[in-house]
């Protein structure tokens, strides 16, 4: 592998340089600079979908994946009948639209960079709480992302409908687990333990969100002394999330698997989001299409609106355009592609 010294020229007039900004003499790999050209161009140009597909297949081929538990299945899954189950090709044709069914046994697959900035972010995919779709709000954040030193820990979770143990409670469980799990071993991947967040997409935008306003609950019994770690972010973000349970605006399939067709007024309160947020939930970027038609953008709204009279710092990013589940790839050629740029320079100013 070539290295190279590149040095960084004082900007004028105040415009960033490609690599922004390094120390005044830093040691690049060509696969740095590979990596970090494809990121900048992604914002001034549409990266096709072949190449977006090639640079997933780099990603996944250098991945690492681990269990959440201990014993590989989750304690509560031993009252799920559900069967594991791949899909391939769910979210489009190539071989990276994979999903998953039936989880019993929580994954999580670990997207490191070569320059590791310090900062980890826990990915919960969306699926309407129904499946996990691990590439297309998974592997294909990993280019992007590990481009800026953030490495990925994209995690697959058990359903909150498939017969487990604790219910409704069952993805939170893992998610709680898993952040648990990556502070414990943070120094493994270069990772400072008080720098981990959580990213959220749709249906895993609730399972983020419940770990943001709900990291100190109870839901499963200690396993070991990790389960001593707090499980609080140091931030979240929520792509498109799934908020509420009220029927005015809340997302049907979601709150089906949830918590059923007929709901109490308890339960709708217990996982509607917004009203379980405190002062100390943590900073919050959220971001979503107004013209989503699956998970309207009022989601966001409320917990926006939420988060800023309890003074939490938060932001908010609406586009006009996107529509539902456009994660990387669904973006390109709209404005929104700009998304992941601006939750890393906000994450950088939050940890």
């Amino acid at each position: 592998m070539r290295a190279f010294f590149v040095k960084n020229p004082q900007p004028k007039g105040g415009t960033a340089t490609l690599f922004s900004p390094p120390p005044p003499h830093f040691l690049y790999t060509a696969y740095d600079i590979n990596l970090c050209f494809k990121f900048w161009r992604s914002e001034v140009t549409p990266i096709s979908e072949q190449e977006l597909v090639a640079m997933m297949d780099a990603a996944v081929a250098n991945a690492v994946t681990f269990s959440v538990w201990p014993q590989g299945e989750a304690p509560g899954a031993a009252t799920s009948l559900v069967t594991f189950r791949l899909e391939e090709n769910l979210t489009g044709p190539s071989d990276f639209d994979r999903s998953v069914t039936g989880v019993r046994a929580p994954q999580i697959t670990v997207y490191a960079p070569e320059k590791p900035n310090g900062v980890g972010i826990l990915v919960t995919p969306g699926g309407s709480y129904r499946r996990v779709v691990l590439d297309k709000e998974g592997s294909a954040l990993a280019p992007f992302f590990n481009a800026r030193g953030y490495t990925l820990f994209v995690m697959s979770y058990r359903l909150p409908g498939d017969g487990h143990a604790e219910g409704a409670n069952a993805p939170l469980a893992d998610v709680q687990r898993a952040m648990r799990t990556l502070k414990a071993r943070a120094k493994e991947w270069q990772l400072d333990p008080e720098r981990m967040g959580i990213m959220g997409f749709s249906a895993g935008g609730h399972a983020a969100a419940s770990l943001g306003t709900r990291f100190s609950e109870p839901v499963y019994l200690p396993k070991d002394e990790i389960d001593d770690l707090p499980a609080r972010p140091a931030f979240m973000a929520l792509v498109y999330p799934v908020i509420t349970m009220h029927r005015e605006i809340d997302h049907p399939g979601s709150r089906q698997e949830l918590i059923g067709d007929n709901p109490t007024e308890q339960q709708i309160r217990h996982y509607s989001l917004e009203e379980r947020a405190s002062g100390d939930t943590p900073p919050t970027f959220i971001l979503h299409a107004v013209d989503d038609p699956a998970v309207k953008v009022e989601n966001s709204v409320v917990m926006f609106t939420a988060l800023r009279k309890l003074g939490v710092p938060v932001e908010m990013h609406l586009f006009e355009q996107g529509a539902h589940g456009f994660g990387i790839r669904d973006a390109q050629g709209l404005p929104a592609a700009i998304w992941p740029t601006l939750m890393m320079n906000w994450i950088a100013t939050k940890v």
